[in-house]
């Protein structure tokens, strides 16, 4: 009953926000980012994270209630009039906690999957031994990441900010100790080569659920992400499992979910624009939560100090919609007019992109869907979805394809113009087949070839600006590699083929190399440095990790013939990059 309520009220909310505010540009639909007085907003969670009493503000907001929140809620308010000061002294709040609170991650418990085995049949398909090795050992990390829930958080699921789901769950790894959702396609890819499909269909039945209670899936399973999304990955989770084992009761009972979860996005998320006389739909991040986000509290508090009340909001809601975007943060949000060294997260705008990739993500998701239903037998519907692509398809390629350049670019709604910076991002049409000429595919490949994103020796950054952000130069994010080597591998192009050739070898030995330095995974890596993580941004970088194993172990598959970790291959593939894109440079200036 509490679920069927929650789901009501966001709908009732979601139309009333339509009827009120079409664009969403209005601040007056702001919300908290939860019900929660203890997880979300009040006064407990103010001053306890601006005490900074834990060096990641997620620890707080992550931690067990031990009695109910009515009663935790009256401690507190005694406490506060009891003291003489207008701020609580630090000890006085660990006192109020060790009292009321429970330490984070007691709400889950280690688990190793049951259909983990020893010899999937990928690993023999790996020609170099070393990274035979290197496979199998991160077949074995799916065992260090499981998690399952324990029950008490089904029973008593207001004192935790762990949303319960009735599967057990693959984390990514390090701060992120609960169910992420666009990290956890790549984790099920990952899972459906090690042959783990009960595991995959779990995670993808967890995800399931969250739509039913919901109405879309939440950035992740805490209930301070519960008015915010990510890249909607889950139609193509299914698309995977599908694929795998060719279940089609499975796919027929997700169906109705899968499109409820579209229809999310295309009534809550989507923007008329007109562009030449021509009204077209196109997809956003959107996410109407005015206040800070709890998990970075004391980031948000802090960059919004010396803004109007408005403008603090207004920021907030920009950094929720960042972060709606996995993007969080990148100088890619940052509004038009700011450049270099001139960008701060200040000026972040995510809401006013129309992202090029999140476009391409639902235009292949509406293909799949088309797919789906024509394999259940439901014609009328596949073609409506049909008849999506080819809206999609003329919008995209009215909108975010640039002429100029060659390639597809993020449209700025406050400027009407094509944002020029490079991000991988801009590539993702040839990744989801959604574009209608050939000639486009191949002016992208040129594109990228004259970019400057392809001449690092440890993978393709996330953008060419040194902004201090993790999503940005030097750092190289696992999902983007493969996307864009996905991309250049679908086209029929041996140049293009090679190029993601080369990109995934760089890549691979990129991530082995750490593997043996550190022992580990890591969530991001630095471009310039032999097997060094990533850094910058909120926190430091996180070990694991679910998405980095899951595109290794994919490439692996795919190249794995060829793939080597000798270093003398990799100077040639470096070799061979720089010769293709000077190449390119000078096709261009002649």
């Amino acid at each position: 009953m509490r679920d069927r309520l929650q789901g009501m009220f966001f709908i009732l909310w979601s139309i009333l926000v339509a009827l009120l505010c079409p664009l969403s540009w209005c601040n007056s639909a702001l919300l908290p980012p939860c019900d929660s007085e203890i997880f979300c907003h009040g006064e407990i969670l103010r001053r306890m994270q601006t005490a900074k009493l834990f060096d990641d503000d997620k620890h707080f907001v992550d931690m067990k209630l031990k009695s109910d929140p009515d009663i935790i809620l009256s401690a507190f308010n005694n406490l506060t009039h009891e003291s003489s000061n207008t701020t609580l002294l630090p000890s006085t709040l660990r006192k109020f906690l060790s009292m009321y609170f429970e330490e984070p991650g007691t709400e889950l418990e280690p688990w190793s999957p049951p259909d983990w085995h020893d010899t999937p049949q990928f690993l023999a398909r790996i020609s170099d031994t070393e990274l035979r090795s290197w496979a199998k050992k991160l077949h074995h990390l799916w065992k260090t990441l499981g998690r399952k829930i324990r029950e008490d958080v089904s029973v008593h699921p207001e004192r935790h900010s762990l949303i319960f789901t009735p599967h057990p769950v693959i984390v990514p790894g390090g701060r992120f100790r609960e169910l992420y959702y666009w990290d956890s396609y790549w984790v099920i890819n990952g899972l459906l080569l090690s042959e783990m499909t009960d595991t995959a269909r779990g995670m993808i039945n967890n995800f399931l659920y969250l739509v039913q209670k919901y109405g879309f899936i939440p950035n992740g399973s805490r209930v301070y992400y519960e008015r915010r999304s990510q890249p909607p990955f889950l139609t193509l989770m299914v698309e995977s499992y599908y694929q795998a084992t060719k279940d089609e009761t499975f796919l027929r009972s997700a169906l109705p979910i899968l499109e409820q979860e579209y229809m999310f996005w295309m009534k809550n998320r989507s923007v008329d624009i007109e562009v030449n006389g021509m009204k077209h739909v196109l997809n956003r991040y959107n996410v109407h939560v005015g206040l800070p986000r709890p998990e970075s509290y004391t980031d948000d508090v802090e960059l919004a100090e010396g803004l109007t009340e408005d403008g603090a909001e207004t920021l907030w809601k920009e950094l929720n919609t960042g972060a709606e975007s996995g993007w969080d943060f990148s100088s890619r949000w940052f509004v038009d007019g700011k450049s270099g060294s001139n960008r701060t997260l200040k000026d972040i705008r995510t809401s006013s992109l129309l992202p090029t990739d999140l476009n391409a993500l639902l235009c292949r998701n509406e293909r799949t869907l088309a797919q789906f239903y024509r394999t259940v037998g439901e014609e009328v519907t596949a073609a409506r979805f049909d008849k999506a692509v080819s809206a999609r398809l003329e919008a995209i390629e009215a909108v975010l394809w640039n002429e100029e350049h060659g390639v597809w670019l993020d449209y700025s709604l406050l400027t009407n113009t094509s944002r020029p910076d490079f991000y991988p991002s801009n590539l993702a049409p040839l990744w989801a087949a959604c574009y209608s000429q050939a000639a486009m595919g191949q002016r992208a490949l040129h594109y990228l070839e004259a970019s400057g994103g392809v001449i690092f020796p440890n993978g393709v950054p996330t953008s060419l600006v040194d902004s201090g952000e993790q999503w940005d130069y030097p750092n190289a994010w696992p999902p983007l590699q493969h996307m864009l080597i996905q991309g250049l591998s679908s086209l029929p192009s041996e140049k293009a083929q090679e190029l993601g050739f080369d990109l995934a070898q760089n890549w691979v030995r990129t991530n082995w190399l750490a593997y043996m330095k550190y022992d580990a995974m890591f969530e991001k890596y630095n471009v310039n440095g032999d097997g060094k993580p990533g850094g910058g941004g909120e926190y430091e970088v996180q070990l694991g990790f679910g998405w980095t194993n899951g595109v290794a172990l994919q490439l692996l598959n795919q190249y794995g013939e060829r793939l080597t970790s000798s270093c003398s291959t990799q100077a040639g593939n470096h070799l061979g990059v720089m010769v293709a894109v000077l190449g390119s440079a000078l096709s261009l200036l002649l």
